[in-house]
C-alpha cells in the first residue's frame, strides 16, 4: 500500500480533477459524495478478495462488500494511461448526476488516495443482465418473458433521461447487458457512465475518440467518432436483440446475417428470428405476436441509416405499449 505522503498527493490531485468534472456537469449539489480511505474499502472487500469478485472489464473490476452493515459494490479501476485516467471521474460526475433515476446504480463514495480512484455504489450483487439473460447460461434458469420486457422498457427509460432531463444530452456510450445490475430488491439498474459524453448545448453532435463495446457501438460513430443520441440507440437495439432472444449477437450473425439492415430487409429477418426462437422453445406460447414487435423495434434501432431510428423516447413508449398487449 502506498505511503501517507503519496496516498495525501493523490488525494489532492484527484479531488481537484473530480471537482472540476462535477462542476463541469453541473452536479456537485445533487448528491453528498462520502470520502472513503483506502484501509476502509480493503477491509470491506477483504483485500479485494477474488472470491468477491462480481464483474471484470478491460478497465476495471467490480467487488462485492460489506461496510458498517451495510452491502456494497466497490469499482476498483486499474491504473490507467494518461489518456483514459478520467474514466472514474466521469462516471462519478455523470452517475451524480443521474442520481435521481431509480434505474440508475447509486454512487455512494469514492477513495481518491489511489493512483486510479476506487468508487462505491449501491449493493450489485444480485449481478448483471448478462448473467440472466442467456438461455445457454448454466448458472440461471432463463429470466422470463415478462421480465425481459420490464427490464428492456426500465433501461429504456434511464437512457431516455439521460438524454432528454438536461440542457446538454448525455450520450452513454457502452450500453450492453453487463453494464445493467440487479440491486437487492432485483430492480435493474443502468451502470458505467465513465465513457460517457455530453453534446454541447445547442448542437446535436459532438466528435471525439471511438469508445465502446464491440457489436454495441454504432458503425457509424466507428467510421467518423461523430457521437449523437442515435449512437445509443443503436446500442440499445443491440441489446434487446439479445435480451428478447436470450442469445448473444454473435450467435443471432449466424442464425439472420446482416442485422444492421435496411427497412426492405427488415421482414424477413424478423421472421426468421422469431420462427427459430419459436422452434427452440425460447419463446412462451402465445408470445410471438410481443417477441415479433420486440424485434422489430431492435432492428429499427439498429437501422444502417441514424436518421430512421427511434429516439429513446419513442422506444420507451413502444415498450411501454408491447407491454400491455399480453395476449
Amino acid at each position: 500500500m502506498l505511503g501517507k505522503v503519496e496516498r495525501q498527493k493523490l488525494f489532492v490531485e484527484n479531488g481537484s480533477i473530480l471537482l472540476e468534472k462535477l462542476i463541469a456537469y453541473g452536479s456537485s449539489r445533487s448528491i453528498p459524495i462520502r470520502s472513503f480511505s483506502i484501509k476502509e474499502l480493503l477491509k470491506a472487500t477483504n483485500n479485494f478478495d477474488p472470491h468477491l469478485l462480481l464483474k471484470q472489464d478491460a478497465f476495471y473490476q467490480w467487488y462485492n462488500g460489506s461496510l458498517e452493515d451495510r452491502f456494497i459494490s466497490v469499482k476498483k479501476f486499474t491504473e490507467l494511461e494518461f489518456a483514459v485516467r478520467d474514466l472514474p471521474l466521469t462516471d462519478m460526475a455523470i452517475c451524480a448526476k443521474m442520481c435521481a433515476h431509480k434505474n440508475v446504480l447509486k454512487l455512494i463514495g469514492c477513495c481518491l488516495e489511489t493512483p486510479s480512484p476506487v468508487l462505491v455504489y449501491e449493493s450489485a450483487e444480485n449481478g448483471t443482465l448478462s448473467d440472466r439473460i442467456y438461455v445457454s447460461n448454466p448458472q440461471h434458469r432463463p429470466m422470463p418473458w415478462t421480465s425481459r420486457l420490464k427490464v428492456a422498457r426500465e433501461i429504456a427509460h434511464a437512457i431516455a433521461y439521460l438524454h432528454t432531463a438536461f440542457s446538454r444530452p448525455i450520450i452513454h456510450r457502452n450500453i450492453k447487458p453487463g453494464n445493467i445490475f440487479f440491486d437487492q430488491r432485483d430492480i435493474p439498474k443502468l451502470s458505467d457512465f465513465s465513457m460517457s459524453i455530453e453534446i454541447p448545448e445547442g448542437e446535436i453532435e459532438v466528435k471525439d475518440v471511438v469508445m465502446g463495446t464491440r457489436g454495441f457501438a454504432c458503425p457509424r460513430y466507428i467510421d467518423t467518432g461523430i457521437v449523437t443520441e442515435k449512437s445509443d440507440v443503436y446500442g440499445f437495439g443491440s441489446l434487446l436483440l439479445e435480451v428478447v432472444t436470450g442469445k448473444k449477437l454473435r450467435d443471432l450473425y449466424e442464425i439472420a446475417p446482416g442485422l444492421t439492415i435496411s427497412e426492405d430487409d427488415r421482414t424477413n429477418i424478423v421472421k426468421k428470428l422469431v420462427e427459430f426462437a419459436s422452434q427452440a422453445g425460447e419463446v412462451e406460447a402465445g408470445l410471438e405476436q410481443q417477441l415479433q414487435a420486440s424485434l422489430e423495434l431492435a432492428l429499427i434501432c439498429g437501422d444502417e441509416n441514424p436518421e430512421f431510428r427511434s429516439t429513446m423516447i419513442d422506444v420507451t413508449k413502444e415498450l411501454r405499449r408491447i407491454e400491455r398487449c399480453i395476449p
